[in-house]
């Protein structure tokens, strides 16, 4: 028998998710648990200890050889084009958000909610327990490329939640000064953001390790980090999975939908109101967040990490 989860989105999707798999491996302990994601993400689902087997798949498409599932659970979206993607392998039960379109009966879905929160609430809804707390994964399979690094990741998929590289490298040039080992990275489409960060932070070039770590070594790299100190995106959720201590800088989108969890050594950082637009096209409450908070805000978490582990 196979339960079937539905999610193939990205790292930070993927991550947010990691209670909801849990959830299902513990409400299904017989069962083969099946994960419909992109191949990229493999390295993860080891360390979630909640899947038995991805099976390769891109956005909207169906994963080859899954039939008839016992159970399918949409943590895609709310419907209906995901909706009638599953219900195609007919299922014996679908685990989704109410979708009237496709007759599909659930949760009602709820814009303002915490990613973490929205799939934990469906499962609970649909008679599964879940505890949102279940957020950390099991130690990577490979070794770190530095140890107690101190991450620094100015890239972002979208323009506006990139804060600007120039306070990123003053950010970089100050932790050094305090004997930081920092390290600057990114995805391949951001080697050329990470190199001037590096350049102005007047950090050796091969510090600059954008498009050189695949997702084993970026997860190695933040597991054994000191700080990571990023935007919006994949990094910050590696910090949360694995409790390493993280300052976020967040815009246009509040921490409250993708925001790490409340705890000390965690700080994210946001001004203003979603959907405003600041200068040269860097989102208004970003623009306003300031190098000098941003240094503090370091102090403080690596203070309360360095008290709790004492």
């Amino acid at each position: 028998m196979t339960v079937l989860i539905y999610r193939t989105l990205g790292v930070a999707e993927f991550l947010t998710a990691v209670p909801a798999f849990r959830a299902v491996r513990q409400a299904f302990p017989g069962e083969r648990i099946v994960l419909a994601a992109p191949p990229s993400l493999g390295p993860l689902v080891d360390m979630t200890a909640a899947i038995d087997r991805l099976a390769p798949t891109w956005e909207l498409a169906l994963p080859p050889r899954v039939r008839a599932p016992s159970v399918a659970i949409d943590l895609q979206d709310r419907g209906p084009e995901s909706h009638r993607l599953l219900q195609s392998l007919h299922p014996g039960r679908l685990v989704a958000f109410g979708c009237p379109e496709v007759g599909v009966e659930g949760p009602t879905w709820t814009a303002a909610e915490h990613d973490v929160d929205r799939w934990v609430r469906l499962l609970r809804e649909s008679g599964i327990e879940a505890d949102p707390a279940d957020l950390r994964l099991g130690p990577p399979r490979v070794g770190p490329h530095y140890r107690r690094a101190t991450v620094v990741h100015p890239g972002a998929s979208d323009p506006h939640r990139r804060w600007p590289e120039e306070r990123f490298a003053r950010v970089a040039a100050d932790l050094t000064r305090r004997g930081h080992h920092v390290v600057v990275t990114g995805a391949r489409s951001e080697h050329g953001v990470a190199e001037r960060v590096t350049h102005r932070a007047r950090l050796p070039s091969d510090r600059n390790l954008a498009a050189r770590l695949d997702l084993d070594a970026m997860a190695a790299l933040v597991h054994a980090a000191r700080l990571v100190v990023c935007a919006d995106t994949g990094a910050a959720h590696l910090a949360s999975a694995f409790g390493t201590p993280s300052v976020v800088l967040f815009g246009p989108t509040s921490p409250a939908r993708w925001g790490p969890p409340d705890v000390p050594w965690h700080r994210a950082i946001w001004h203003g109101s979603e959907g405003r637009r600041g200068r040269a096209g860097v989102e208004g409450s970003l623009a306003s967040i300031t190098v000098s908070e941003v240094l503090a805000a370091t102090d403080d978490v690596l203070d309360t990490s360095d008290r709790s582990s004492a």
